[in-house]
């Protein structure tokens, strides 16, 4: 190939044909600057990464495809041994970032950068927005945006095995090839259903959960804790970020070091000593063996928690009976309004955000925040429906009962009477 415009700056690096597709493999940190070099002019960088995460305390990074107007890329991070001035590109330029469920890429660039990509556009995300189905995955989204089929041999593939095949470049392409184009559609879309904002919204608060879960590991999703006395999950929380201090020193899944059942049974039954602790089924194991006198140390340090330091419970409220049936009444109102108004329902709300609306119309439990349902453009599409519908301002009628959308709203035209 003549290497001319855009690609002169790179004629030095090595390029490898797949069948349509011409990509170019960086294996130095000589080609990534100058890769990085041509991206710094780019309007938009869709990107992906491979990584194996089953072994380790992270995800393993194992490559990095990027596809940037003309410029397609594979980045090895196995042979390059700093991406440091690609995620710094990412974070400080004025490009969009295309993504496809992008957490993990969010946390490698957080990991490298302390910062987010610039100007995120989550295709997964906005894809809800228009009424596509949410979450899907890559390939539907290409099918359904598209027309295209693009290749699913791969997804089990061993990304730490070099060299690479064939095919499994190929594959690896493939996850960013029609990214670009698919934001273009959906941007589109989301314009013309004057939903920008509403996107904006959403990658705000989702890419806030993904700091926050981030840089703060949330030890009451131990499996099993609901329901415990706080002192008990005093226990859970000493032993967790023991866990996940002690994962990260090994490089190690975090319930490959402690198992979440273990950690429950501890918590319930607290072991006196350390051949109470030995003597747990499931503690029989070499490794654990010679870690008990520390696992010891956590359960007395929840033991012996002050008062005023013991986790804060939430206090539970009994839920009255109808409670249910309202939310099953609310939750089908919710998936006929989302439909009419193209809009997955999964991205506006669940049955739980429906309950969590009614209790707190109800005064049944006090909340630190509003419901979901109640704020911004939720309340705007469905929330203020589903608040007219609980005061009675609003009737529920079955229109067409073959229809996909039987149920229709009407708003009444004199107030109820609360007699």
């Amino acid at each position: 190939m003549q290497a001319s415009g855009e690609w002169v700056k790179l004629k030095q690096i090595p390029f490898k044909r797949t069948n349509r597709l011409m990509h170019q493999l960086i294996t130095s940190e000589s080609q990534l600057a100058a890769l990085c070099d041509q991206l710094a002019s780019a309007e938009t960088i869709a990107f992906d990464t491979e990584f194996i995460s089953e072994n380790t305390y992270r995800p393993e990074l194992c490559l990095v495809q990027l596809a940037a107007g003309a410029t397609q890329a594979i980045i090895d991070p196995l042979k390059v041994r700093s991406l440091g001035p690609f995620w710094q590109l990412l974070s400080d330029g004025n490009q969009k970032t295309i993504v496809h469920a992008g957490r993990e890429e969010v946390g490698f660039c957080l990991r490298a950068t302390g910062k987010i990509p610039a100007n995120l556009f989550d295709v997964q995300i906005a894809a809800g927005l228009i009424g596509l189905e949410y979450p899907a995955g890559y390939r539907t989204l290409v099918k359904k945006l598209l027309h295209k089929s693009p290749a699913k041999d791969q997804t089990r593939s061993d990304w730490q095995k070099r060299p690479l095949s064939k095919r499994q470049l190929e594959y690896a392409m493939g996850d960013v090839l029609y990214l670009e184009r698919m934001e273009q559609k959906i941007s589109n879309k989301l314009q013309k259903l004057d939903r920008v904002s509403w996107f904006e919204e959403e990658m705000q608060s989702w890419l806030v959960q993904v700091q926050e879960s981030h840089d703060r590991k949330k030890w009451r999703r131990v499996s099993g804790i609901s329901g415990l006395p706080r002192r008990n999950k005093a226990i859970v929380r000493e032993l967790f970020f023991w866990r996940e201090r002690t994962a990260s020193k090994r490089n190690l899944p975090v319930k490959r070091v402690l198992r979440d059942d273990l950690i429950i049974e501890m918590a319930k039954h607290p072991p006196a000593d350390i051949e109470q602790i030995r003597n747990i089924r499931g503690m029989e194991r070499g490794d654990l063996r010679k870690v008990l006198p520390e696992i010891a140390a956590c359960v007395k340090t929840g033991v012996e928690c002050p008062e005023d330091e013991l986790p804060v419970s939430q206090p539970r409220t009994e839920m009255p009976p109808q409670l249910n049936m309202l939310g099953q009444l609310l939750s089908s109102a919710l998936q006929s309004i989302c439909h009419r108004s193209q809009i997955a329902t999964s991205i506006v709300g669940n049955p739980s955000d429906v309950r969590e609306m009614i209790a707190h119309r109800l005064q049944l439990r006090g909340h630190e925040d509003p419901p979901r349902l109640t704020q911004s453009w939720r309340a705007e599409l469905v929330g203020n429906l589903l608040e007219d519908l609980l005061q009675g301002k609003v009737t529920v009628r079955i229109d067409d009962p073959h229809s996909e959308l039987p149920l229709d709203f009407a708003y009444c035209d004199t107030p109820q009477s609360s007699d």
